[in-house]
């Protein structure tokens, strides 16, 4: 049975440094949460509003090691795109591929599917196209391109908090997909046995949209845990896909990333190190620049 995180007084752990880790002091695990006391900042520009974090623990055991990539976007400068197959080819691309095709900076799963390889779980919309019309009881649902100037660029809409018969007047795309984080910022989450890389999508304080890939198996509930224990200010976060789907591409001149996932066991034995084909991608664009 998976071991959840235990309630240790002091337990000092060092984030393993690397050419693509950013170096953080030593923080402590007290009462069950982690508390960094880092005196260096863990983000690193990929592009001008668009950050990369890696956090890492080298403490092997089954309770708190982890690996999480954190990928910070600015809705000021970057507009967010809903890409189906249904709407385009009818084909399953790598996020890599959608990301080249389609002149992307990032590119993740947008939700999970179907069995027949091509409709969401959840409610699924991007202007006229519908890609699945049927509301879930999932109680989160991510919503963007805006049809008007007087509310957020992009928001995680959380059905328990917020009226969505109201917001999806507001709106032209959506993603519905299960709440990993309240609107209060609590764990929703049901602890269960199984363990596998998640990729997630959340909301900072500050009104930040945060990719959250996860390589390291964890229960959902566990890696709740850990991601709302991080320098994140995680308000509220929603899951995406998760095991060998679960994909991440980001390309810019500074720096590329891929990043895939895997089901619990396989992490270490090289089995999934290349992506898979998906139906359904977040993509983020660099907004216009102003001219100077």
């Amino acid at each position: 049975m998976a071991s959840k995180i235990t309630q240790v007084t002091f337990l000092h752990l060092i984030l393993v440094c690397s050419s693509c880790l950013a170096c953080f002091a030593i923080f402590s695990l007290i009462g069950g949460h982690m508390v960094f006391c880092s005196q260096e900042s863990p983000w690193k520009e990929a592009d001008e509003g668009l950050l990369v974090a890696e956090f890492e623990s080298n403490l092997k055991t089954d309770s708190v090691a982890f690996s999480i990539t954190a990928i910070k976007i600015d809705p000021k400068n970057y507009s967010f795109k809903l890409l189906c197959a249904t709407e385009n080819d009818k084909e399953k691309h790598t996020a890599k591929e959608w990301s080249e095709k389609h002149k992307l900076l990032l590119a993740v799963n947008a939700g999970m599917f179907q069995e027949d390889g091509l409709t969401s779980v959840g409610y699924m919309k991007n202007f006229k196209h519908v890609n699945n019309s049927r509301l879930s009881r999932a109680n989160s649902i991510l919503a963007f391109n805006p049809t008007g100037e007087d509310i957020p660029e992009i928001q995680l809409i959380d059905r328990e908090c917020q009226d969505f018969n109201i917001l999806r007047q507001k709106y032209h795309s959506f993603v519905q997909s299960i709440r990993m984080i309240s609107c209060d910022q609590q764990n929703v989450w049901t602890q269960q046995n199984a363990k596998w890389s998640t990729l997630a999508v959340g909301m900072d304080t500050d009104g930040n949209i945060l990719f959250l890939f996860s390589r390291t198996p964890h229960s959902v509930h566990d890696l709740i845990d850990i991601l709302l224990s991080l320098p994140l200010s995680l308000k509220t976060a929603m899951y995406l896909e998760g095991g060998p789907q679960a994909s991440l591409y980001l390309s810019t001149p500074k720096m590329t990333l891929e990043r895939n996932g895997v089901w619990e066991g396989f992490e270490e034995s090289g089995s999934f190190q290349f992506s898979l084909p998906i139906p359904n991608v977040l993509g983020v664009v660099r907004k216009p620049r102003a001219k100077s």
